[in-house]
């Protein structure tokens, strides 16, 4: 008699569905973040022209200047699924990247499924703060498949490194965050010659490879490297990533550029992660792995210099967690337990496939409630000045514009091209001058009034409490012709009666 077909789901299939099931359900929010506005323009304007956009279009501040538009490709396929499936066209693009992400995440583990299971979801919990519609989850996704080629070429012997130069090629048009890539393979490279140097003293507990593999991993490195020209920005992508870092207002003022604030409960799973980690480490028994031991660490260095950091560190991570607990479970007994679980029977497959339909129905209420037009504009209403926005494609007030550095993607969204905005997400295209001349206008410092008179601003929407608003309120020369709690708008006096007020 032939096996029953129910039995197939056991309980070891039953946790791999229901994990990676959950990491849907933690994926399935509110789709925007303040650079998807601008990111969707971008690819709009990209599409419907036919040509890359190589130059600003979207402020009036940089307009017609060359602007290093490194995730163009990106942008492309978020309007397309924009504008096909709408918001949840945004989520399939987080939803796509998690699931990848972590499958290669999965298939570097060690233990059994429940391990496995536990040691992902604390890494998706600490890497959770970035799964929004943006390029940046490309450089989540690629950082963890390179981690695996890296994986398969040590530790099963198996060479996929011929995928690295097209998957960067692929990758510095997709985002500018190829220089993860980089940071893992300079950290593989530099492992594996303390482990030559340590295997002096002390037998390894880990495959060590030998120079002449070394000196593949390194020429394929190389090879990558020399191809990142292959975009529209040619040899400027070989060092994009460094100017990019060394703005100062990033470190200073934009919160995932600025080392993490451990006082958010968000952010505390990292030190979970990295305490449980070093502990597994010290109590599993094995020699650690020098390449594990440098990758880990330059991580973990890199997150705590910036925020934004954290995400790929949980990726790096995870498979070292694992690799050290799994022999402390099996010291501790559970790998014996696990051993003696029931034999799947078609009584048990139906009852774990009722669990499965159970979580599936979970996530489609989740996703149903998620998507209503309700709660989108609710969640959008809370970070934008959805009203403010609306009065202003009303009355059309003229004149140039001045708004937050983050309100600006969505300005560009929402207002283009009949506003520009006066700055918006894209550090690299303002530089450190102005955007430290903006903060001085938005803080109503000396000469504020003076530097709104040389940009030619006659439209100012700004914060309810902002020092500006309360600037313009006791200086002549403008009139508040809109308020509510999320914003207020300015605009200079002699075009204020032409314009109305708001009720």
């Amino acid at each position: 008699m032939g096996r029953h077909w129910l039995t197939w789901l056991d309980i070891r299939r039953l946790v791999v569905i229901i994990l990676f099931l959950g990491l849907v359900i933690m994926a399935t929010r509110p789709p925007f973040s303040a650079d998807t506005g601008w990111h969707l323009q971008a690819g709009r304007v990209t599409v419907e022209s036919g040509r890359i956009l190589q130059t600003d279009v979207f402020s009036h501040t940089r307009y017609g200047s060359p602007w290093v538009n490194h995730s163009w490709l990106s942008q492309v396929i978020l309007y397309t699924l924009f504008r096909s499936l709408s918001y949840p066209g945004l989520s399939l693009w987080v939803y796509g990247a998690v699931l990848a992400a972590f499958a290669f995440v999965y298939l570097q583990m060690e233990g059994d499924p429940f391990l496995r299971a536990f040691t992902t979801v604390l890494a998706a919990i600490t890497s959770g703060v970035i799964w929004t519609p943006r390029p940046q989850l490309v450089s989540f996704v690629f950082t963890a498949l390179v981690c695996y080629v890296l994986h398969l070429f040590k530790r099963r012997g198996v060479n996929r490194l011929w995928v690295l130069p097209p998957l960067f090629v692929l990758w510095v048009n997709l985002h500018a965050g190829y220089a993860l890539g980089f940071m893992v393979i300079a950290a593989f490279l530099i492992g594996e010659v303390v482990n030559h140097l340590v295997n002096y003293v002390t037998p390894p507990s880990e495959p060590t490879l030998d120079w002449r593999s070394l000196a593949m991993v390194a020429g394929i490195a190389l090879l990558s490297a020399l191809l990142l020209v292959v975009n529209p920005n040619t040899t400027r992508m070989w060092v994009y990533y460094l100017e990019t870092v060394r703005i100062p207002f990033l470190r200073d003022y934009i919160l995932e550029w600025r080392s993490p604030d451990f006082h958010l409960l968000g952010l505390q799973p990292f030190i979970w992660l990295l305490l449980a980690t070093m502990a597994a480490m010290g109590f599993s028994g094995r020699r650690a792995d020098g390449t594990d031991v440098v990758t880990v660490g330059l991580f973990a260095y890199a997150a705590l210099l910036a925020g934004r950091n954290i995400a790929p560190f949980a990726l790096v991570t995870a498979p070292v967690l694992s690799r050290h607990l799994a022999p402390i479970l099996t010291r501790l007994g559970w790998t014996r337990r696990i051993r003696r679980l029931p034999r799947p029977t078609p009584a048990r497959g139906a009852l774990h496939l009722l669990l499965v339909l159970a979580v599936v129905s979970i996530l489609g209420v989740r996703a149903y409630q998620t998507f209503q037009p309700e709660t989108i504009e609710e969640t959008l209403r809370k970070d934008y000045p959805i009203d403010a926005i609306e009065w202003i494609k009303e009355h059309h007030p003229p004149g140039k514009m001045f708004n937050p550095y983050n309100w600006g993607g969505y300005l560009i969204w929402s207002l283009w091209p009949e506003y520009q905005v006066f700055v918006d997400g894209r550090t690299d295209l303002y530089g450190n001058d102005f955007l430290h001349e903006y903060l001085n206008i938005e803080l109503a410092r000396e000469s504020a009034g003076e530097k709104l008179q040389e940009y030619g601003i006659n439209l100012v929407l700004i914060a309810p409490n902002s020092p500006l608003a309360l600037y313009l309120n006791c200086t002549g020369g403008w009139e508040e012709v809109y308020t509510d709690d999320m914003a207020r708008v300015f605009v200079r006096s002699s075009t204020a009666s032409s314009t109305g007020s708001a009720p």
